[in-house]
């Protein structure tokens, strides 16, 4: 016997429960069937109203050995003889394997079965009231949390590295971007995204200049002709950064200053040039590519990598963190708005009629495969016995009522041909 079939054939305290239920069925059966041949054996020539209780228990006894041949054929040779179509299921077995693989799909796996079912099920509903529980909305944190860790943590730095090297890298340097990049800067440039950026530099560049004067001098003063005396270049300096500082100031309090105009037509002629002018597009791909090339670049996204994961796996950690409690409280928010809200519950029951369906159109044939592989690697006669271990008992009313339909038919037929 396979290993398949050894597994098999170790029972379950279920299948002693079935067991016994078998047995004491198959015991009444073969009572009802004895006790009709004592019947039949005792009103034998007995005449007058025992002709009738002799006619009832010969056609009983009729009806219980053919329901019991045809349920006994089933599972094997009756009395051992090789009676053509009997022992069906081993002998059958992967066509009845077969045959139920397309019973489920044309029925249980079909497109508009599912639907129907999912449409029935309030999927929307019961999602939204389990997560609307706040103990819940913790675990499904908590899990995913514990499940991004462990997938964060085997995320190893050489393969990162290669990733970054082997695969990206070498597609962003062969992929032509100018006219991507030229399209998003006209876009940003169209919206005053950019303007917080200036803004942002403006401030910073102006606190910078107030707070090293010193340095300003110092920087001027090491572009003075050698001829000049101390004191004029000490001069020059402060009405330099004083000039600076002045200018800076215009700028970032004037949002129609010359300058601030001058950069947006800058990048809106460069935004047009990246896209349309073949000068502007080969020198930004070769200033792209020179960039991609240097070892610098790698080491910064993998360093950046190294950070970001750094930062998740401490914060995935912490029950207490920003990150898990905003997790939790958007989950038991989103549970709330899907047990109330109509239109939402109607999106997501027919995404997740989508997602079933897809599932079942996709992945059923599949999905019914395990039952026909399953069957095909049991052996014939332990299939049998388990199969018969679980249907057996309700086949074992079949004979009962073969028993006692039988001479019920069996006294009609009698009566009728005595008025006949």
């Amino acid at each position: 016997m396979s290993a398949v079939a050894t597994v098999l054939a170790l029972d379950t305290p279920a299948d002693s429960v079935r067991r016994r239920g078998l047995r004491r069925m198959r015991t009444l059966a073969l009572g009802l069937l004895l006790l009709a041949a004592l019947v039949y054996v005792a009103t034998l020539d007995r005449g007058g109203a025992w002709d009738y209780v002799h006619a009832a228990a010969e056609a009983s006894m009729v009806g219980a050995i053919a329901d019991w041949f045809a349920v006994t054929a089933l599972f094997r040779h009756p009395l051992g003889l090789p009676i053509p179509h009997t022992a069906l299921v081993p002998t059958r077995k992967n066509e009845l394997a077969h045959s139920l693989r397309d019973f489920f799909t044309e029925n249980f796996l079909a497109e508009s079965v599912v639907r129907d079912r999912v449409a029935g099920a309030e999927v929307s509903r019961r999602v939204g009231q389990w997560l609307a529980d706040e103990a819940h909305s913790k675990r499904v944190v908590h899990e995913g949390s514990r499940m991004l860790q462990r997938v964060l943590a085997r995320v190893a730095d050489d393969d990162i590295s290669a990733l970054v090297t082997d695969e990206m890298l070498p597609r962003l340097a062969d992929e032509p971007l100018s006219e991507v990049a030229g399209r998003l800067l006209q876009e940003i440039v169209a919206e005053q995204a950019h303007h917080g950026m200036v803004d942002l530099a403006l401030a910073e560049a102006h606190r910078w200049l107030v707070a090293n004067p010193d340095k300003v001098a110092l920087a001027i003063g090491q572009r003075a002709p050698d001829w000049t005396p101390q004191w004029l270049d000490e001069v020059i300096a402060r009405r330099v950064h004083t000039e600076l500082v002045t200018w800076v100031e215009e700028i970032r309090d004037d949002e129609r200053h010359p300058a601030r105009l001058a950069l947006d037509d800058l990048l809106v002629d460069l935004a047009h040039d990246l896209q349309v002018d073949p000068a502007t597009i080969e020198r930004a791909e070769r200033l792209k590519r020179r960039l991609l090339r240097t070892p610098q670049v790698t080491t910064a996204v993998i360093s950046l990598w190294q950070a970001v994961r750094r930062g998740l796996l401490v914060t995935l950690e912490d029950p207490g963190s920003l990150i898990r409690v905003r997790a939790e409280e958007a989950l038991a928010a989103f549970g709330r708005r899907l047990g109330e809200d109509v239109a939402l519950q109607e999106r997501f029951d027919r995404y997740a009629s989508d997602a079933a369906a897809y599932v079942v159109e996709t992945y059923g044939t599949e999905m019914t495969t395990v039952i026909t592989e399953t069957i095909e690697r049991w052996d014939g006669d332990e299939a049998a016995r388990r199969i018969e271990l679980h249907v057996g008992r309700d086949l074992q009313f079949i004979r009962i009522n073969g028993t006692l339909v039988g001479g019920l038919a069996g006294l009609i037929i009698y009566a009728l041909a005595q008025l006949a």
